[in-house]
């Protein structure tokens, strides 16, 4: 696979957090020039720069505490440090918690992206590629459809010279909020493990897996546009509880019971990759895709992302979901949102 990192100058956002960490590691091993550490987490920022620092090559790594929403610091760090290969790591992915928190959503997914991509395609960066998520597609969740809005951002802003690319990821293993661990924690306590429904299924793949795709992206000869990694079938989340359970030794009825939930707000059923409207072709790479997809005009995007900026400053949910919808029409809200927009509604002066 041809190398994007060697001798270049790497901006990684969400370095902290567990897949920005990875990536970190495996950028580092590829002797970038620099390696600029994004994240707003003093803890993460410090525990990866920590392990770092015990590895070769460590003293090109800079890290720098800051806000992905901080526009400004994004036109900063460009200035400073001059970065030719970016890596958008950085996103709020928590589907329930996002429900009671759109404006937060789309301020740190949507919002700052589009700046950074922006601010990237004014400096005429070599590439972005942005971790994106099934949940982007038909989105029933407000952090999914932040994160097409992203998408859109990406496919906004690349440049012949400056290609942006969004990789739509499955759940990954051993992530921060997957559900592996969250089993692993329930089966240490002794049950019960939750399950939000007994149909639920999923797309998996592994630390590994993903950080290896992310970096292909970066290396393809390939325009801005979306991508889509092979996962095969999705998973059964009842049959992965079964199968953890049965690897405890425990007895799956008696010693470790497996609870139903419902649903959480935000969630569907199952994932998928491709809407009614995207065709997916081959690349020269047969482990990713490249997505046909609508956009909006640049003048129709615009105008919206600014409309959406200003309800997300006046903490308007009612038009922040308006205007979502006109980007992402297909986003299909849950009773949640509404609820938090006829609130807003209700009690705006």
């Amino acid at each position: 696979m041809p190398n994007s990192f060697t001798d270049r100058r790497v901006l990684l956002t969400g370095a902290g957090g567990s897949i920005g960490s990875a990536l970190a590691k495996a950028i580092l091993a590829r002797h970038p020039r620099s390696l600029i550490l994004l994240d707003h987490s003093e803890h993460n920022l410090n525990q990866v720069d920590f392990d770092l620092n015990a590895l070769p090559g460590a003293n090109v790594r800079i890290a720098i505490l800051g806000d992905i929403c901080d526009a400004a610091l994004l036109s900063e760090i460009f200035e400073q440090h001059g970065p030719d290969v970016v890596i958008h790591a950085a996103a709020f992915k928590h589907v329930p918690l996002m429900e009671f928190n759109p404006i937060a959503a789309v301020q740190n997914n949507a919002l700052a992206t589009n700046s950074l991509a922006q601010i990237a395609a004014i400096h005429r960066v070599s590439t972005i590629v942005m971790v994106s998520t099934d949940k982007a597609v038909n989105p029933h969740s407000v952090m999914g459809a932040s994160k097409r809005l992203a998408e859109l951002a990406l496919l906004r802003w690349g440049r012949a010279r400056s290609p942006m690319r969004a990789v739509r990821l499955g759940n990954v293993l051993g992530s921060q909020g997957s559900v592996v661990p969250k089993f692993l924690q329930q089966i240490a306590a002794g049950g019960p493990v939750t399950v939000t429904h007994r149909d639920d299924s999923r797309y998996f793949l592994s630390m590994g897996c993903a950080v290896e795709l992310l970096m292909l992206a970066a290396s393809l000869d390939e325009p801005s546009g979306i991508f889509l990694p092979d996962l095969g079938e999705p998973a059964r989340i009842l049959d992965l509880a079964h199968q953890m359970i049965n690897e405890t030794g425990a007895q799956r009825e008696n010693e470790m019971p497996i609870v139903i939930t419902g649903l959480r707000p935000g969630d569907k059923m199952s994932e998928e990759f491709l809407s009614q409207n995207e065709t997916a072709r081959a690349t020269q790479d047969e482990r990713l895709r490249f997505v046909n997809t609508p956009q909006p005009s640049h003048e129709r995007f615009d105008a919206t992302m600014s409309e959406l900026h200003d309800a997300a400053d006046r903490r308007d949910v009612a038009h922040l979901l308006d205007r979502i919808r006109v980007l992402v029409p297909e986003y299909c809200p849950s009773e949640t949102v509404l609820a938090l927009r006829q609130n807003a509604v209700a009690y705006s002066p």
